[in-house]
């Protein structure tokens, strides 16, 4: 999904025995586990270290910028890498650079520095850039060709299980269940006030210990292992490529919807736990237990639903429908009190679910030739996890921590893609030169 990037099978997977390529599919389905567990814990994350750390809004959703701008940044550079060194070179690198970021927990957390935070995230980005570049390709080598795509829905089904199961770990193993208000840390002494904080800080470390475990042992098991290698024979795709792309409109307009789209999920997740909290009235533990229950079922529902309507509905009706429904349940989030609020948002994880596929998908119609350059922007506008809620945060401090004015950036996002669902997809004739 890379600039450049293109695959070839291997003869020997077209033939393929599915025993041959049964555990080397499980490492790699594994990797879509891996690197759904990160993003899905920065939920728990961003209000945890605001606690720890003692930051603001916008300053807590620096954790996204970290993570999100690793992958625009890596994009391109994580083509490179496994054009030279190949899949399963590329892979192993990718998980040892993801398994050094989490490691990069611990001195972070002792000496509760957030600046190390988001140097350990945007190194744990960097690694998991690469595995998403290589996943995908790889897991529709692995085996029959004519299995590809369920292979790729397999994968896709096992990272929606992270948005269930992440919140719930990081809710039971790094909050504390206590928050004190600023008028009580004021009132403790100093060490009083530093052991707490320290406590909070520390938390974070065994959950970020056995993900940096994980990322090694799959790093270890593909290095003994004897998998097929994909070869790359696609030309360098030069920057003009690129702006040339966006003459079609529809990708144009796909790309900013992507962008919408992926801001506004992170948005939703990343304040989850403390609207919640603040107006669901519920405590942390129990906002990050509503956060992979209501939310992250939803979701997953959704990834599979959601494909089942598509066979019933055009992909651009469902999209409409999907996104009118989220823009609703944001307004009730934004207007509500109590636990109507967590049921608006936990409800919109669902209709969420088929926004990416969906959008990429109608993004790429009648590309022809530029089909992997689209293919590549579009990957590229996830940069919109890492700007939007940061917009967000800077909103809900200027309103004195009003987080539900806040949602009114996933709200616009919203808009964003209803149009590109009633207009914007449309694919325009281009007059060649």
């Amino acid at each position: 999904m890379q600039p450049n990037q293109t695959v070839a099978i291997p003869s020997s997977t077209k033939e393929g025995s599915k025993s041959k390529y049964l555990v080397p599919f499980i490492l790699v389905a594994f990797l879509f586990f891996l690197w759904g567990m990160v993003h899905n814990l920065d939920g728990i994350l961003i209000p945890h270290l605001k606690k720890a750390c003692q930051l603001n809004n916008s300053q807590s959703t620096l954790i996204d910028v970290a993570i999100f701008f690793a992958y625009f940044l890596m994009a391109i550079p994580a083509g490179m890498i496994l054009r030279k060194w190949g899949y399963k070179k590329g892979i192993i690198a990718g998980l040892i650079v993801a398994g050094i970021g989490a490691l990069m927990f611990l001195p972070a957390a002792n000496s509760r520095t957030y600046e190390l935070f988001l140097l350990a995230l945007f190194v744990i980005g960097c690694g998991i850039t690469i595995l998403e570049t290589a996943a995908n390709p790889y897991a529709a080598v692995l085996g029959d060709p004519k299995g590809a795509s369920t292979r790729l829905n397999l994968g896709a089904a096992i990272n929606g299980l992270a948005v269930f199961i992440a919140p719930l770990i990081g809710s039971a193993f790094i909050f504390s269940g206590i928050n004190h208000t600023a008028e009580e840390l004021t009132a403790m002494t100093e060490v009083e006030r530093l052991t707490y904080l320290d406590m909070e800080s520390a938390s974070v470390k065994t959950p970020y210990m056995f993900i940096a475990g994980g990322f090694l042992l799959v790093a270890i098991l593909f290095f003994f292992f004897k998998l097929p290698e994909v070869k790359d024979e696609s030309r360098t795709a030069r920057f003009s490529d690129f702006i040339r792309a966006f003459r079609h409109k529809h990708l144009t307009w796909a790309v900013i919807a992507q962008f919408a789209y992926v801001g506004a999920q992170v948005c939703v997740t990343s304040f989850f736990v403390r609207m919640a909290m603040k107006y669901g009235g519920v405590d942390e533990k129990t906002a990050g237990f509503y956060l992979g229950t209501i939310y992250g079922i939803s979701f997953l529902a959704g990834r599979f639903i959601g494909t089942g309507l598509t066979r019933f509905f055009s992909s651009e009706r469902l999209l409409l429908t999907f996104s009118i429904i989220a823009a609703a349940l944001c307004c009730v989030a934004m207007l509500s009190h109590g636990k109507v609020i967590i049921y608006s948002l936990g409800a919109m994880g669902f209709f969420m679910s088929i926004m990416f596929p969906t959008i990429f998908a109608l993004g790429l119609v009648g590309l022809d030739k530029e089909t992997k350059i689209g293919g590549s922007l579009l990957v590229m506008a996830i940069v919109g996890g890492a700007v939007l809620p940061y917009i967000m945060g800077r909103i809900i401090d200027a309103f004195n921590d009003n987080i539900q004015i806040g949602y009114i950036v996933p709200l616009i996002c919203f808009l964003v893609i209803i149009y590109f669902a009633i207009s914007g997809y449309k694919v325009k004739k281009i007059e060649q030169n």
